[in-house]
């Protein structure tokens, strides 16, 4: 007898043709977004001009098209590198990025001489230090994808990627003050006309290893000693970890005098928590902890004064920023006062006075884009923010290993908490605190460490989104979907398909 003929294997039978497909149509929906996103900055700088100087200079193309020729250059690597990536994470960021440059710009033409400002160089001032910026944090993001091929490994360091955190978190908070010292907050590292903010950089260190140590930890962290109302708490030798982080963030804020350093630290250990156990109960214990911190370091500034006396002055401007609007309050003052000359529809890109608005460049550059977008213009912002958020949180819920779910989750969120953390204290909601806008605010060290940020959602998403070949139903390891499928790391069960 001879053996049945086996069918040879088709596209259809392998998924070859439908993976092939597939990561091509994310890349090429990438594209068209990316090229959408860029023409709506090229329209606001030419709008920005045309409003500014009554005319449109013919060289104003030039910085956007030197941001898109990078983005696009990022689209490249992408392409090749994690073709399974989220095709809106990149076009969405470079949104918010291309507009920050562009609205860098429009306040150097505001501060510039009426004769100067048509001939103004496209690297000078604070816009073109933005778009250098913008260069390197591009290249920075490409190379982490480059050495970064599987999200998994950076767990095998991440004891050290947690010291090196810590580090970088408490390093301006031991120097002196002339050395670290900006607006009141100890963020810095101030070296001649070098100056580079250490904590942005922590944040990606921090979160790995608060992910790497509850993917170790959370059966124990999950387990109950009593229900209070419907909600299970935890053991109280549990709570070791959550009061040590409790207590740094405490040091954050006296040491380092900002109260939204300390909150962004403290909310995402809090939240990878939370995401690792799903215990409400985890989210309570520490919204008391902070609250009880934070009122009692408000007591003790209205007392005793010291390292307690800066958040104490910073709440009180905040409850009362009208009390002395020409000294203390002015920033806040001039601030909503930008927002409310915006009303609905602002007075156009290019029509507004944003250059009175102290700080405009960083902390205040959602006070003066509002003047000149309006509300709208800047809900349409926040919902740029949130789809990024979103897209993370998502990447979080389809990678199938505990600790890419907690570093995607934990990265999300950080941002999401540091645009409510800036916002919030530019419209008055809480006291102001030192962060800046992500990807909209001047500064080289937001901006590169938000980059690399993205560049680890989009090696995460790569991740989630490849297919699952194999027998043994898990997903190709290589850039290129070949090799054995990679080990599940964490996960308490595995599919099987046949």
């Amino acid at each position: 007898m001879t053996a049945p003929a086996v069918p040879a294997p088709t596209p259809a039978t392998t998924g070859e043709m439908p993976r092939v497909r597939e990561s091509s149509g994310r890349r090429n929906a990438e594209l068209a977004l990316l090229v959408f996103v860029m023409l709506l900055v090229l329209a606001y700088a030419a709008t920005v001009e045309a409003t500014a100087l009554d005319t449109i200079t013919s060289d104003f193309w030039i910085p956007v098209a030197l941001v898109a020729g990078v983005f696009l250059g990022l689209h490249v690597v992408i392409r090749f590198l994690a073709p399974y990536a989220d095709p809106a994470l990149v076009p969405a960021v470079a949104l918010l990025n291309g507009l920050g440059v562009a609205f860098l710009r429009r306040i150097d033409l505001a501060f510039a001489d009426a004769d100067e400002r048509a001939d103004l160089p496209i690297f000078s001032g604070v816009g073109g230090r933005q778009l250098a910026w913008t260069l390197i944090a591009v290249v920075l993001a490409a190379g982490l994808l480059i050495i970064v091929r599987d999200h998994r490994a950076v767990s095998r360091y991440a004891y050290t990627l947690g010291l090196v955190g810590i580090v970088l978190v408490m390093i301006p908070a031991v120097l002196p003050s002339q050395f670290s010292e900006i607006n009141g907050a100890k963020l810095w590292i101030r070296v001649g006309g070098f100056q580079i903010q250490p904590g942005e950089f922590a944040k990606l260190a921090l979160v790995s290893f608060f992910a790497y140590y509850l993917v170790r930890k959370r059966e124990v962290l999950s387990l109950a000693s009593r229900r209070f109302l419907g909600i299970d708490f935890p053991r109280g030798r549990d709570l070791g970890p959550v009061v040590a982080v409790w207590m740094l963030s405490l040091l954050v804020l006296v040491f380092e005098k900002d109260l939204g350093t300390a909150l962004l630290y403290f909310g995402m250990f809090v939240v990878i928590l939370y995401v690792a156990t799903e215990r409400v109960s985890w989210l309570i214990i520490g919204l008391l902890l902070f609250f009880g911190g934070a009122f009692l370091a408000y007591t003790l500034g209205a007392s005793v004064g010291g390292p307690f006396a800066n958040f104490y002055q910073r709440a009180q401007i905040w409850l009362d920023p009208f009390a002395d609007p020409y000294a203390d309050g002015f920033q806040m003052v001039q601030s909503l006062l930008g927002l409310g000359t915006g009303g609905l529809f602002g007075a156009g890109p290019g029509g507004g006075q944003p250059n009175k608005i102290p700080l405009v460049v960083s902390d205040f550059v959602f006070a003066g884009l509002g003047e000149e977008i309006g509300l709208f213009g800047l809900s349409a912002l926040l919902v740029v923010y949130l789809l990024i958020v979103e897209r993370g949180l998502r990447a979080g819920l389809a990678v199938r290993d505990s600790f890419g779910k907690l570093v995607a989750g934990g990265l999300a969120f950080t941002l999401g908490l540091q645009v409510f953390v800036i916002v919030g204290g530019v419209t008055g909601l809480i006291p102001l605190t030192g962060q800046t806008t992500p990807f909209l605010s001047a500064g080289g060290s937001s901006l590169m460490a938000n980059w690399l940020i993205i560049a680890m959602l989009l090696r995460i998403s790569d991740a989630a989104g490849r297919p699952v070949t194999g027998a043994t139903g898990g997903r190709t390891s290589g850039p290129g979907g070949g090799g054995a499928p990679a080990q599940l790391h964490g996960a308490p069960t595995e599919v099987i398909r046949s």
